[in-house]
């Protein structure tokens, strides 16, 4: 919030009398231990100063206008014209309309992109944005104010056993794939990964973080006395198996629970959002005596993918076995191999293949060894099929160079690599067509010039995310993946085998019609999938 100025805020507010110096050096001294909070957020926050007084001389200094924002000057339904997930991210809250102006508090006026975002979005609604300045801390207490209905429920429960167990089934009905209990100052956050999001789910009293620290223990089966990092899982609950990480932090012990559906059906190729074109899949994935790598960060769904390809190729005349970290899915008809620590992923890979397979899932390509089986194996007489972390399916080439594998054994035996990201799909119950801005059009025209690709934009539509119920307030509802499939031609293999870069060989496979991320993704965005910004939150095309 501090923004531009001449000289320090705090000398500002010193020199028209609205803190002490000694007010600032307790600010600043605040300020060491939380960095990411600005100087008057803190005066506020240690009631250093008179707050009405306070934000009238920040706006002043800033040239802004502003306002002390309370549930009481809220005139409007602030879901009604934004997400909560676009509110929180921007850290805004629309607070009244006159005429055609809308009056938006943000917290942090300097932030160009929040601004702009927030701008944009009104613009679309029809009414021009009045900008006003408020503290961090007024933004947040209105927003989870709209985000209170887990919170209740939660903070009902008295006893611990109660308050666990409804975090959890809140967490599943709200079908969160994590939860964050983390241990804070002066209370303890619960947060739940919603769609690949982070959201407030409620904020507990300090008084009850070692209960609950203890209760997540116990049903963990986790040592109680040890503080340090432990590994856990919890079995009460029939249809998930919740796998259990602690962490020490500073104000005490951080628990994170992945929440993983047992017997969930497997999603076909197309629905995950794989092109739904046959020859392609054909050509990609009906393969034998090689390998077929997804690649992409943690937690883009490239396991999903993955299980998806196997029900493709899965029939009764197939040894079908995988090698995983721990099995996700169980299906019917495959041989599925939960890794042992002790065992490793490599000497379980060596005992498959005396197993007589025909296609091998191995989790992940982690190191040279696990390559170097994963490769041989596709050699003599398998299929293949893994992941590897790195971010374009041309980088698959570059991250097994690295790992000690010859240019000769990746390019007799790498078929396939395929690059995915997972977006936000638009909330179908809340979601508001409209028409694409002059500026979105020119980006997606932009694109197409870098790619030398053309969209056709004729009577598209794209749509602003709402927010209800069925959605949490966000506006978005599941995930889609955006895919860039590289098949690797013999121009591609002799490439690889020569040494050449991953420029060079990208260039060639561009010529050979391979079609990167960002080209899936605006197709994505003209179907009505996904909006421009969810995709450039992923792939930072602009």
């Amino acid at each position: 919030m501090d923004g531009k100025k001449r000289q320090p805020l705090g000398v500002e507010l010193v020199k028209r009398g609205i803190v002490t110096e000694e007010a600032i050096d307790k600010a600043l001294e605040y300020q060491r231990t939380h960095t990411n909070k600005k100087l008057g957020d803190i005066i506020s926050i240690l009631n250093l100063a008179d707050k009405a007084s306070l934000i009238e001389a920040i706006g002043d200094i800033l040239g802004e206008k502003t306002m002390l924002l309370t549930e009481k000057e809220v005139k409007i339904n602030v879901i009604d014209y934004i997400s909560l997930d676009v509110a929180m991210q921007n850290k805004v809250v629309p607070f009244d309309i006159i005429g055609g102006k809308i009056k938006v508090c943000f917290a942090d006026t300097s932030n160009r992109r929040a601004v702009e975002t927030v701008r944009l979005l009104m613009l679309n609604k029809g009414l021009v944005m009045d900008k006003y300045i408020t503290f961090e801390s007024n933004i947040f207490n209105i927003l989870e104010s709209l985000t209170g209905e887990a919170s209740d429920t939660i903070n009902t429960n008295r006893d611990i056993s109660g308050l666990i167990d409804t975090i959890i089934k809140t967490a599943m009905e709200k079908r969160a794939s994590d939860i964050h209990i983390e241990p804070e100052e002066e209370n303890v956050r619960v947060r739940y990964r919603i769609d690949g999001r982070l959201v407030s789910a409620a904020t507990i009293e300090k008084e009850k973080q070692q209960q609950i620290i203890g209760r997540l223990k116990a049903i963990s089966n986790m040592h109680q006395e040890k503080q340090d990092s432990q590994d856990g899982r919890i079995l009460l609950y029939p249809d998930y198996n919740i796998r259990v990480s602690s962490q020490r932090n500073v104000y005490g012990e951080k628990f994170v629970l992945r929440l993983l559906k047992k017997n969930s059906d497997v999603k076909r190729l197309f629905e995950l959002g794989f092109p739904q074109n046959d020859k392609l899949v054909k050509d990609a994935f009906e393969k034998r005596n090689c390998i077929t790598v997804i690649a992409a960060p943690t937690g883009e769904g490239k396991t999903t993918t993955l299980y998806s390809i196997i029900d493709l190729l899965n029939s009764a005349d197939l040894n079908v076995t995988t090698i995983e970290d721990p099995v996700e899915i169980r299906i019917p008809g495959l041989n599925q191999i939960e890794i042992d620590p002790r065992i490793g992923f490599t000497n379980s890979l060596r005992t498959v293949l005396r197993q007589d397979p025909d296609i091998i899932l191995v989790g992940e390509i982690r190191d040279n060894e696990t390559a170097e089986i994963a490769l041989q194996a596709g050699q003599t007489g398998h299929y293949v099929l893994s992941t590897i972390h790195t971010i374009e399916a041309v980088e698959v080439v570059t991250r097994l160079r690295k790992m000690g594998i010859s240019d000769y054994d990746i390019s007799s035996t790498l078929a396939t690599s395929v690059s995915q990201r997972l977006m936000r799909k638009m909330c179908p119950y809340c979601a508001r067509e409209r028409d694409f801005t002059d500026e979105e059009i020119k980006i997606i025209n932009q694109i197409g010039e870098k790619y030398n690709y053309t969209f056709n934009l004729d009577g598209k539509k794209t749509y602003t995310p709402v927010g209800c119920q069925k959605c949490n307030q966000t506006g978005f509802y599941d995930r889609i993946a955006v895919y860039e499939i590289l098949l690797v031609t013999d121009k591609i293999k002799d490439m690889i085998a020569s040494h050449s870069s991953t420029i060079d060989i990208k260039k060639e496979a561009m010529k050979e019609g391979f079609e990167p991320l960002p080209i899936d993704g605006i197709n994505k965005v003209l179907s009505g999938i996904t909006t421009l910004e969810e995709l450039n939150n992923k792939l930072l095309i602009f």
